[in-house]
């Protein structure tokens, strides 16, 4: 076969992979991950790898479940709960709360971060009436979700994710970690009352909830056959493990300043335009900015999906409905960062939250998955159990200690 042949079955069997890679690479990860590398250098490296392979075996078996029955996450868990009607209003109403609310205040997160590189890349300072780039972010936003069309979100969003990707790895390359610290921030797990909350942060963000219900949805409409498992499964390793490095390149060039003062990307290109020359901050603020622009599609997508799924909506992007969702996260997002409301202690909060929310949807996914009459013979087998149900404890236990703390601290 030939290279352009190879190229063309590739972007064929390929792309949801990419928008959720898209999703949770945002500016609450790029905060998350800057702050990580400020206050514990190369700490926390071994916490994103963990999370990177927790979210391949969660959004493994997301992607299944939009194959094998062609729908999404919450059509599924609407149907196998029609003869419990008080637990499906429980379950949907949460997901609900979570999904939804959640993705409207991120939104506002995720157009400032933007915004925030835009000014950074362009000199340009953020009092001097910048604010109409939120309005230029939230019109691209607008523009892709509001054509409809799955493959011009998924083309659009995978050159993001590239540009986003070199953007950061670049940077990080740029500032000559020193190979012995890295390797044992990797493997050497370090755990105290003092990282715990960061620690809960960078899983929150990498393992994101509203993930596992976008990526049911989006391959449920790339692919149509469970025999197209395999090209999912590669798409999802791939993108993920390219998340995956990004998120560690942002902790790696956070851990190469040695100052206070830092709480966002932006502020980081600045603080590493010293040490390294222009060339980083450049490298930052784009990242930031393709991070901050990815998110704004997604975070809206996502949340039209999951009520699309709750109130048994057609599979249409263009249904009225559909788009009344997004466009209310967007214009919620777009409002909030205009008036210039400091986003960064919501995403930490936000990111928090998804850490204390994740192992319910966790548990619920589990149990979708063990449901032969759902999957038939491509329901979980033991080590799928296995696997998940040891995300399950760590998150019920990251989560249990951070609530204790938290309620100690009051």
């Amino acid at each position: 076969m030939s290279d352009t042949a190879n190229n063309r079955a590739w972007h064929k069997n390929s792309g949801p992979g990419a928008l959720v890679a898209a999703a949770f690479i945002g500016p609450g990860t790029v905060t998350v991950c800057t702050l990580a590398g400020i206050d514990f250098g190369y700490d926390l490296l071994w916490v994103m790898l963990l999370s990177v392979f927790a979210t391949m075996v969660l959004q493994e078996m997301s992607a299944r479940i939009g194959i094998v029955t062609g729908r999404g996450l919450t059509d599924v868990i609407r149907a196998q709960l029609h003869t419990q009607p008080f637990a499906r209003f429980i379950v949907l109403l949460m997901i609900l709360s979570a999904i939804v609310i959640g993705n409207a205040a991120y939104e506002a997160g995720n157009i400032s971060g933007g915004r925030l590189g835009l000014e950074t890349l362009l000199g340009i300072d953020s009092a001097s009436g910048s604010r109409w780039l939120s309005l230029f972010i939230g019109a691209i936003a607008f523009g892709l979700l509001f054509a409809g069309s799955y493959k011009v979100l998924e083309r659009a969003l995978i050159a993001m994710v590239v540009m986003m990707s070199l953007a950061f790895i670049f940077a990080a390359v740029l500032t000559r970690p020193d190979l012995g610290d890295l390797l044992q921030g990797l493997l050497v797990p370090t755990l105290s009352d003092a990282n715990v909350l960061t620690i809960l942060g960078l899983i929150g963000t990498t393992v994101v909830p509203y993930n596992l219900f976008l990526h049911a949805s989006l391959v449920s409409e790339k692919w149509g056959s469970a025999d197209d498992l395999p090209y999912a499964r590669r798409d999802t390793f791939v993108a993920i493990t390219i998340g995956g490095l990004v998120s560690m390149a942002i902790i790696v060039c956070a851990a190469a300043v040695n100052t206070s003062g830092i709480s966002n990307a932006a502020d980081l290109a600045l603080g590493l335009e010293p040490l390294f020359g222009n060339f980083a901050k450049y490298f930052l603020s784009l990242g930031l900015f393709a991070a901050g622009i990815t998110s704004a599609i997604t975070a809206p997508l996502a949340a039209a999906y999951v009520v699309r799924g709750c109130m048994g909506w057609p599979a249409d992007l263009k249904h009225a409905g559909f788009r009344l969702v997004w466009m209310l996260i967007l214009a919620t997002g777009i409002t909030f960062s205009s008036l210039g409301i400091n986003p960064i202690d919501i995403i930490r909060f936000a990111q928090v939250a998804n850490g204390l929310t994740l192992p319910v949807v966790v548990a619920i996914l589990l149990w979708i998955m063990n449901r032969t009459s759902v999957l038939g013979r491509h329901k979980n087998t033991a080590v799928n159990n296995v696997l998940g149900s040891i995300i399950l404890i760590v998150t019920v236990a990251l989560g249990s200690r951070t609530m204790i703390q938290v309620i100690g601290s009051l």
